[in-house]
This record gives structure tokens, sequence and C-alpha cells, in this order.
């Protein structure tokens, strides 16, 4: 099968696939799936986490694919990072001060109490509208000095009688972004990291502030910076005793790695091509233009990419994810039964990628074996242990289908639109299962679940 560019990373993508589907489904997000981006931000969130007291496997990091400078948290389970934050930030440290400051509004409860104050305010149909998290995440409030500006709609609400309760709002707001930098920097010295990556990103969007809303970064939008609140970030970041520690230089491969992949993935192969001239013989460049060659297409555009991928094997034979590359373009190019042994080595060199598991059975349903078959089944429900999407569960329907195993087969279906957010299909397919199914079962259980689920208000 060929995929377009950009619609997948080496993972999946989907939309909105979190953990509560049917709202998440509303927020329609374009998240991308890719484990070797993932584990690097994870690698940079955990010991904040851990340092907040939130553990270190309850909260995930999210991709969103959108070129904007942006980040943001919409519950407890969750934070979220545009693409564009990842390949404009040139250093780990930038992305380590955007999560810790995003770890601050979850520590703070500052979402859980603006929906609060929503569903309290008199107002709160109005304010859902303008305040919605989606218009949160879009930009949609803005401040200057003195934060009573607000962008787009919000100056509707203003001159339409409502200026008292968006006032108080957005101060409330304000007092919840500044308390969200002190924890942020709390975090960061109690893992003994350096503040001058968040000092950077606030220093920069600082700089927007009386330009037009329009062309602010969406970042810049969503956390509005007054002078006095950068004036204080400063000071507490540069009297830090960490203020001078860098990044260790394979986190700084590691974090160029990400931004090349993301590069070569999302980007032109023109822009990719003059971002990472053919001058540019480290690593990372030599990354992006392998991905690059790649989708320029023409004659010749497969070989010589993987030609670029062999010389990135030679030279890290132990880094998975370029044998996970390898297997993904030639999937890519409809060469699937090629792709197994790469998948098979990435998997090897990163077992607990759950995604490349995912990715490998996929690859073996195309091969009609019955071995094949069986094995894809093994390594889907291996997977979805550790990580439920609903690629994962419709792969393991299909080849449930193959070994006959219809009710359980639209089993996995239901959990699939479920996580999509389709509570209809979800529904229909799991009261189909359900009367197959030996009652009591896990399978039996999900379903019933599902099938019982009411959308929260």
């Amino acid at each position: 099968m060929k995929w377009p560019k950009g619609a997948a990373l080496c993972g999946l993508i989907a939309t909105a696939m979190l953990s509560a589907p049917p709202s998440a489904s509303a927020q329609n997000l374009p998240l991308i799936r890719d484990t070797e981006i993932e584990n690097i931000l994870s690698d940079y969130a955990k010991p904040l986490f851990r340092a907040a007291g939130l553990g270190s496997g309850r909260i995930k990091m999210r991709i969103v694919q959108n070129d904007a400078f942006n980040a943001f948290v919409l519950d407890g389970k969750n934070v979220f990072v545009h693409t564009g934050t990842l390949m404009q930030a040139n250093s780990p440290n930038e992305v380590i001060g955007v999560i810790a400051h995003e770890t601050g509004h979850i520590t703070g409860g500052h979402m859980a109490a603006l929906r609060s104050r929503i569903a309290k305010d008199q107002t709160r149909a109005l304010l859902a509208q303008i305040l919605g998290i989606g218009l949160i995440v879009a930009g949609g409030v803005a401040g200057g000095d003195n934060g009573n500006s607000l962008g787009g709609a919000g100056q509707g609400v203003l001159f339409g009688g409502n200026e008292v309760i968006m006032r108080s709002l957005l101060a409330e707001r304000r007092q919840q972004e500044s308390a969200a930098d002190q924890a942020g920097l709390g975090f960061l010295n109690a893992t003994k990291q350096s503040g001058r990556g968040m000092l950077a990103t606030f220093e920069r969007f600082a700089q927007q502030e009386y330009i037009s809303d329009a062309q602010k970064d969406a970042f810049a939008r969503s956390h509005p910076l007054s002078t006095d609140r950068l004036a204080r970030l400063r000071k507490l970041v540069e009297t830090s005793p960490y203020f001078g520690v860098k990044d260790s230089p394979e986190l700084q491969l590691r974090h160029d790695l990400m931004r090349a992949k993301l590069s070569g993935y999302l980007e032109k192969p023109s822009v990719v091509f003059n971002r990472y001239p053919a001058t540019d013989q480290t690593l990372p460049a030599r990354y992006a233009r392998a991905l690059a060659r790649f989708f320029q297409g023409g004659q010749g555009a497969l070989e010589a990419a993987l030609a670029d991928v062999d010389g990135l094997l030679a030279s890290r034979p132990d880094y998975p994810y370029f044998w996970e590359v390898k297997g993904d373009l030639l999937m890519r190019a409809g060469r699937t039964r090629e792709a197994i042994p790469f998948l098979r080595q990435a998997l090897k060199l990163d077992p607990g990628a759950s995604l490349i598991r995912v990715q490998l059975a996929g690859a073996l349903q195309e091969d009609q074996s019955e071995a094949a078959v069986n094995e894809s089944v093994v390594l889907l429900r291996k997977s979805l242990i550790d990580d439920e999407n609903s690629r994962a569960f419709r792969l393991l329907a299909n080849s449930y289908y193959k070994q006959g195993k219809r009710p359980e087969a639209d089993a996995m279906i239901a959990q699939a639109y479920f996580l999509e957010g389709d509570l209809k299909q979800a529904q229909l397919f799991a009261k189909r299962a359900q009367t197959k199914l030996r009652s009591g079962t896990p399978e039996w259980l999900k379903n019933d679940d599902i099938i019982n689920y009411k959308p929260q208000t």
C-alpha cells in the first residue's frame, strides 16, 4: 500500500486518538504517532513529571501535526506539542522548558478551574463558545502588557456587554500563566536542568506582544506574556544554580535527528534540500535528505533513498529507527514483504516499541500464510497491552477475520471506532459481537462498556 507524503511518519497518524474518544474527537486534532519522536519526548518529560509528583506513566506526550509553535494541555492526562515547536526549537532544553511550563498547568489544575468557571458563569454558553478548549489552543485569548486585549471573537464579547466577566477571566488566566512559569522552573531545578530554554522561548514571543493577533504564533496568543512576568521569569532563571547546565551531546544529536525526520517526512523535498544542503554531512542532514529523496519521486527515487539509509545504517547500525525507516520506505513503495526483516531488526533493537510491532504486524498480513497471520495476532495483542490505538485494533480484526473468528473481529472493530470517536459505529459492532462472545471474558466486558457508554455533557 502506498501512503501519501505527510499522511504518517513511521508509526501512525489518527484524528484525536485519546483515552476519552468521543470528547477527543470533537477536538479534531491531527495526531502523529512515531516511536522515535515519542521516545525522545518521553525522555524529556518523565523527569519533570516525577518531580511534579505525577509519576512517569500517567501523562502522555502527544504530537500535533501543525507548523505553528505551540504546546498546550486539555486535561491532566496529555501534553500536546506541535511539530512546529519541535522543528523550531534548536535545543532539547527549549522543548523541555515548554513541557515544564505545561506541567505547571497540570499540577495547578488550571484547565479544570477554567471548565469550572465556565460552567458556573451565567454566560457559560457564550464563554464556552469563545473560550472553548479548541479556541484556547488556537489562541483565541491574547494579552499585552495591560492584559486586557482580546483577539478576534473575544473583542465582540467585550463590546457585547460582558466586559467585566471577560476581564476577570483574563486576569485569572494571567495568574495561571505566571504560576505555571514558577512551577515549571521548580521542576527544572528539581531535575538539575537549566531554565534557559524556557526563557529563550518566552523572550522570543515577548517580541510579538505588539503585533497583530493574526501574525502571532499560536503559543504567543495562547500564553499572554507581560513585561513584568518576563522580568520575573528572567530573574528566576538566571539566579538558578543550574542556569549554565547544557544538554548532553547525545541528547542534542537525538533532538537533531528528530527535527531532521520531521522535516523529511512533512516538508517539501525542495525545502528539505535547502535546509540540509549536500555540503552538510552530519547524521541528521543525511537522514533528512534520504527521506526527501524518496518523496521527491521519479525513477530511481526509492533506490537512491535506500542507498542513503544504508549509509546511515553503516554509521549507526545500533540505531533502531534507521532500520524502521528502511522498512517504512519499502512499505510505502508497495514492497511490503521486503520490509519485514528490517522491521524485525528495528523491533529487536527497541523491543518495547509498540508502534513498530504494529507496523511489523501490518507487513506480515501481506503474507497470506497461516503462520504470518498467527504471528501478527501475537504482535498486535502484545502491542495493545502497552498502547491502545485504532490501527492495531483494525489490523487485529483483519487477522481474526482471516482466522474465522468473526465475533472477536467485530469486537476489535468496535474498539477501533470507539477510540476514533465514532460512538454510533462502535456500539453497532459491539452489539453484533456481544451476542457471540462468551459472557465475562475481557472482550465481552470491553464491548459491554462501549454499549453502555454515555457521552459526557
